[in-house]
């Protein structure tokens, strides 16, 4: 055997098979367990353990750093490449080791706990690499009209890595389920710290895109110039369109991570957060306009979100108490409210209105849609020509009438008689 060893090629790995086969029988056998061959060994195989260990930790670290530098962030099974094959190796490498069976107890305790620790501290790596590339997608601008954002399915795989890793770390990390080390607490600690800033940053995104809307809204605010000109106007419609397409939007977006996520609790969680924020954001922005009345393009728009989101947060699995929470309640009371003055406002505007009358001091009804159809019916070929005469008559003489009171006068001046000029 040694001569064979001695002949091998350094850093090659072929005589472990070799060791695999007699130390399974040499350990099964009362007789040659722990003997002198069993120990010669044990001691020949040692070095070539602990630099297989070695090469394999170096090698695995410049596939982190090579791998996230290449990375196209696009889902593949549980994460995405870089992770995938990470936790493979990992996975791989602490089973061969375990494999080994090796005969020193002590020796085995301390290759147990340095993959351990370096699988701990790839795992740490590989989620500190996917937060920055996180923050760094967040950062990207949105686009000039906010409600066409589309979230990037980039992020979903990041995320995706991050809950594999909560995963993979118990059985990476851990003996047995056991953490003997305390290697799964930090690491633990680690990936809850990156999926709540994950979480957050997320949230925010999405957020900004109300935000954008609830702006846009403010330009109608009461007293606002712009408000006058866009209702003067009426180039931005009538509200409704500008709620649908932040509704589209928002859809959208849940689709992708319901889609894309693996993580059905994350992804509930990540709901409820949303639905929260968005009726907080509503709320508050009524708030601040509590002493004024909406614009009816404002309280179509809010009002369109408000009964929408309510619908596609519930239908998305929200608790009925999480959904009609107290800002919620208050959110709809105070649409509720807008919709009724809104209604009374353009009912009163609409149902009655008036012109001066003749006298200019009586306010004189116009007329009805049935009595103007009724003067219209009553045009013939044989009255056409006696209603234009009388109309002529009738405005010659208004014209004398007025002319001649301004003109009248200033003619008797140089003329000195009392006659007009009409």
């Amino acid at each position: 055997m040694d001569t064979v060893l001695s002949e091998q090629p350094p850093d090659s790995w072929d005589a472990f098979p070799l060791f695999q086969i007699l130390n399974d029988y040499l350990r099964q056998d009362d007789n040659l367990k722990h003997g002198r061959f069993h120990q010669h060994l044990r001691d020949t195989f040692a070095p070539h353990v602990v630099r297989y260990v070695d090469l394999m930790e170096s090698s695995i670290a410049q596939a982190i750093h090579k791998g996230f530098e290449r990375e196209k962030w696009e889902l593949k099974g549980n994460g995405c490449a870089t992770s995938e094959d990470l936790f493979w190796k990992l996975d791989a490498l602490q089973s061969f080791i375990r494999d080994l069976h090796w005969p020193d107890a002590e020796f085995a305790s301390h290759l147990e706990q340095r993959l351990k620790l370096m699988a701990c501290d790839m795992i740490e790596s590989c989620i500190q690499r996917t937060d920055i590339a996180f923050q760094q997608w967040l950062k990207k601008s949105m686009p000039f009209n906010a409600t066409d954002y589309q979230l990037p399915g980039e992020l979903c795989a990041m995320v995706n890595v991050a809950l594999d890793a909560k995963q993979q770390s118990l059985k990476l990390c851990a003996v047995d389920g056991i953490d003997v080390h305390q290697y799964h607490s930090k690491i633990d600690e680690i990936i809850e710290k990156t999926s709540h800033s994950m979480t957050q940053g997320l949230i925010a995104k999405l957020m900004s895109i109300l935000e954008n809307t609830l702006s846009k809204l403010g330009r109608y605010d009461e007293g606002s110039l712009i408000g006058s000109f866009l209702s003067f106007t009426n180039v931005s419609g009538s509200g409704r369109e500008l709620g649908q397409s932040y509704i589209n939007c928002m859809r959208t977006a849940m689709d992708t991570i319901r889609s894309k996520v693996n993580d059905e609790l994350w992804t509930l969680n990540v709901f409820e957060l949303w639905y929260t924020d968005q009726v907080k954001m509503l709320n508050t922005w009524l708030s601040e306009r509590l002493n004024h009345a909406l614009h009816p393009y404002q309280f179509t728009c809010l009002a369109h979100i408000t009964k929408k989101v309510y619908s596609d947060f519930e239908l998305q699995g929200i608790e009925e108490e999480k959904l009609n929470s107290k800002t919620y309640q208050s959110t709809l009371q105070r649409i509720q409210t807008e919709e009724a003055t809104c209604a009374l406002t353009m009912g009163r505007s609409t149902d009655v209105e008036f012109t001066e009358g003749p006298a200019g001091g009586e306010e004189k009804q116009k007329p009805t849609l049935r009595e103007t159809l009724s003067l219209v019916d009553d045009i013939t070929p044989g009255n056409v020509v006696n209603k234009l005469s009388n109309v002529t008559s009738n405005v010659a003489s208004k014209m004398g009438n007025i002319v001649g009171k301004g003109i009248g006068g200033f003619s008797m001046k140089f003329g000195g008689g009392g006659s007009s000029w009409f």
